[in-house]
């Protein structure tokens, strides 16, 4: 079950960030942020009672599941405005698998911290980082007549790359320390909230127009919704599954956007990039076993 909530993340992440790609282009990094947290966070809120109520939130354990949940949010809002500011910037093909590399990070510190993995999960783990690697440095050189390749080519890598990092300290985090002191579902409406406020304050303080346009309307939903529950279902794989495993496994969202951005937005994918995402589901498999 939680190899199956694994890859359910991904591809609700994927889904979900692919979307994102239209709203940051239309209201840019702050405004495309701040709505798909303020959704998330409406929408959880409602269904709480529904997923197992508010847990050590409200059961008397005190300030530090709050603590806690506020350290996620905060490592989230930042890791997700590096994100969102490299699919803006960016080429989708690139900048998502990068950013998709964070479980580098978060699976080292998850074996310093006393995890340990089978050796067929290990060669799982490292037969989908390779194909990560595979599919962000697969990308030909844009075609000189392509004005809007060669203007995006190379552009985002640094806000990807730094996503990956946030991401990969934020999961390690999550797994075995945030979510078994706040809970699966509550982990999730605490970092909805911290994102809501810290994009929100940014927005005012620098005086940016806060209004949600008509055309993202639906896009924002669409995000806010995806987001949302592939955080509810990474979080509740982690109480099933190992750390690392599950890492790797939502960190396959990066799969599904270049695919996405090759059927929808016709952006160019080499063989090389196809071999990674062979790669990628490979090392599926062999995790599951």
């Amino acid at each position: 079950m939680g190899i199956f909530l694994g890859v359910l993340t991904a591809l609700t992440w994927g889904c979900s960030d692919f979307l994102a790609r239209f709203a940051t282009h239309r209201m840019g990094t702050l405004r495309a942020m701040l709505y798909m947290q303020l959704i998330g966070f409406i929408l959880l809120t409602i269904a709480m009672p529904w997923l197992g109520g508010w847990g050590h939130l409200a059961d008397g354990s005190g300030w530090q599941p709050w603590a806690w949940g506020m350290l996620a949010g905060c490592v989230n809002a930042i890791s997700t405005l590096s994100l969102y500011r490299s699919f803006e910037v960016g080429k989708m093909a690139v900048v998502a698998p990068l950013s998709a590399s964070y479980p580098a990070l978060s699976v080292t510190l998850s074996l310093l911290s006393g995890e340990r993995l089978s050796a067929m999960r290990a060669a799982g783990i490292i037969c989908t980082m390779l194909g990560v690697l595979l599919v962000a440095g697969g990308e030909k050189a844009p075609d000189a007549n392509d004005a809007e390749a060669v203007r995006r080519s190379g552009k985002g890598i640094g806000w990807a790359l730094a996503s990956a990092v946030g991401f990969g300290l934020l999961f390690w985090l999550l797994g075995l320390r945030v979510i078994p002191r706040v809970g699966a579902v509550q982990t999730v409406w605490m970092i909805r909230l911290m994102c809501t406020l810290i994009a929100g304050s940014i927005i005012l303080i620098a005086r940016q127009p806060l209004g949600l346009p008509r055309s993202v309307r639906w896009i924002s939903l669409g995000m806010g919704v995806g987001d949302t529950s592939a955080f509810v279902f990474s979080n509740r794989a982690m109480q099933i599954e190992q750390v690392a495993v599950i890492s790797v496994l939502g960190s396959l969202y990066g799969a599904v956007t270049v695919a996405l951005a090759a059927i929808v937005l016709r952006e160019h994918v080499s063989r090389w990039q196809w071999l990674g995402i062979a790669a990628i589901f490979s090392g599926i498999y062999l995790m599951s076993r």
